[in-house]
């Protein structure tokens, strides 16, 4: 099955990913891709689509989903190194995947982020992601 960036979520001060669910009077309701777990956040919770996030690049900037294809190239079938790996390595495995990543703006913390999304996609969703004009096609009713 393929996944829709537009709908994965990240949350400010969560841990993991969530796959978004249905509006709520005060927010969103999503699923941990973890566990399935469905949890109501607050529209102040600080939400953001993975279809939101761009990577700096000295050329401009690189949407997340072409810098986990990037990742994917370069690692195969292999998991990223996690959040804990040493900064020489996650800064190596961007300069590879990457190479002109803005190390004045694209910091080892953001890498950290990164590589932790990647993983969970990789286990928990896939890295197969919807087109953007497929994301736009609603289901006709019925």
């Amino acid at each position: 099955m393929k996944t829709d960036l537009t709908k994965i979520l990240s949350v400010r001060g969560q841990h993991g990913l969530y796959r978004y669910i249905a509006q709520s009077r005060s927010g969103a309701i999503a699923e941990s891709l973890r566990d399935g777990k469905r949890t109501n956040f607050a529209a102040t919770s600080g939400i953001t689509t993975l279809a939101d996030i761009s990577i700096f690049t000295m050329e401009g900037e690189v949407k997340l989903k072409e810098v986990f294809l990037k990742l994917q190239s370069v690692l195969g079938e292999a998991d990223a190194p996690t959040s804990k790996a040493s900064s020489t390595e996650l800064t190596g495995l961007f300069e590879k995947a990457l190479p002109d990543y803005d190390a004045d703006r694209f910091y080892v913390s953001h890498m950290k982020k990164v590589v932790d999304w990647y993983n969970e996609l990789k286990n928990y969703a896939s890295l197969d992601f919807v087109e953007e004009d497929e994301a736009s096609e609603e289901p006709a009713a019925e």
